[in-house]
């Protein structure tokens, strides 16, 4: 399955008039993105989309990597075929740093973004 790339919001241009496609495990990154970063509930119609990452700074310190990888299986859980192996946290600067850890199709494939 194809998809359109998605590039800081906004769709990537091919240069011909059209927008550039992904696929595969890039494909399933950029929709693993697309979900942990969108609250969950925000969207009426689409109850269980999104995550509830956001609700992490709420949480003492020592308790945020068990949540993050609770929250983190939570938003994917409607991806076929895609296991959560773990999930880690940074803290720097004011900023936390999320990496998650998958396995997809025998592949393990990690994900960074900021929180």
């Amino acid at each position: 399955m194809t998809e359109l790339m998605i590039r800081n919001g906004d769709y990537v241009p091919d240069g011909s008039g059209g927008f550039c496609r992904v696929e595969g495990a890039e494909a399933l990154l950029q929709r693993v993105l697309w979900k942990l970063c969108i609250l969950r509930g925000s969207f009426p119609f689409l109850p269980e989309l999104g995550s509830r990452l956001s609700a992490l700074t709420r949480e003492k310190p020592g308790g945020r990597t068990a949540l993050a990888r609770q929250y983190v299986t939570e938003a994917l859980a409607d991806e076929e075929g895609l296991e959560v192996t773990g999930v880690a946290l940074e803290e720097e600067g004011g900023q936390t740093r999320l990496s998650v850890f998958l396995r997809w199709n025998g592949d393990n494939l990690t994900l960074e973004t900021t929180l």
